[in-house]
């Protein structure tokens, strides 16, 4: 009989010695503000609500990382009928298929495409908006013989439409839509 009565005080001081270890373990992984007091209650209420509030959060977190994504699929939906037949395009599209070097530019950050007629170029280029970027690509189409005639600028967010219309002077070494897109790709990557 003694010995069953020390098996049963040994075996409850294990269960208590464990059941503080696990209170321990889960006191440190919650803020202190959780647990102001050290009783059993306090450390299980202040985790049961320490769980509740990360599950709020959880939910925000992922309604705003859908809404986020929706956003961004709308805004570059807004710009998909400006492009006719892009150079370069950030998705691909039915009629770059056939061309296999087309296939090889869809992992590109914009979109690209130029025209052109005599010695006038209308370039379209559709990006994520960045600091000094639109100052960049002035720059840059002076310095390839290209002067701008007009631009026109549509935002949305995080993207940006730049329109331009240029000039392709006696000097400019680009000859054809292809190369001036390339150039126009180079300058905004």
């Amino acid at each position: 009989m003694e010995s069953q009565r020390r098996t049963h005080i040994a075996v409850e001081r294990n269960r208590r010695r464990q059941m503080n270890d696990y209170l321990t373990i889960l006191r440190s992984l919650m803020p202190p503000s959780y647990t102001q007091r050290g009783d059993q209650a306090s450390i299980v209420g202040g985790a049961i609500n320490f769980v509740k509030e990360l599950e709020q959060l959880l939910q925000f977190l992922e309604s705003h990382k859908q809404v986020k994504q929706e956003s961004a699929t709308i805004h570059s939906k807004l710009f998909n009928n400006f492009f006719t037949f892009p150079q370069y395009s950030t998705c691909p599209n039915m009629h770059n298929i056939d061309d296999h070097a087309m296939i090889e530019k869809h992992s590109t950050i914009a979109d690209v495409e130029v025209t052109m007629a005599e010695n006038h170029a209308n370039i379209k280029v559709l990006t994520r908006r960045r600091p000094k970027q639109l100052l960049t690509m002035i720059t840059g189409f002076h310095s390839l013989s290209l002067p701008i005639l007009h631009l026109n600028i549509t935002t949305s967010i995080h993207l940006v439409l730049y329109s331009f219309s240029v000039k392709v002077e006696d000097d400019c070494q680009l000859n054809s839509v292809d190369d001036i897109a390339t150039a126009v790709h180079e300058l905004v990557g």
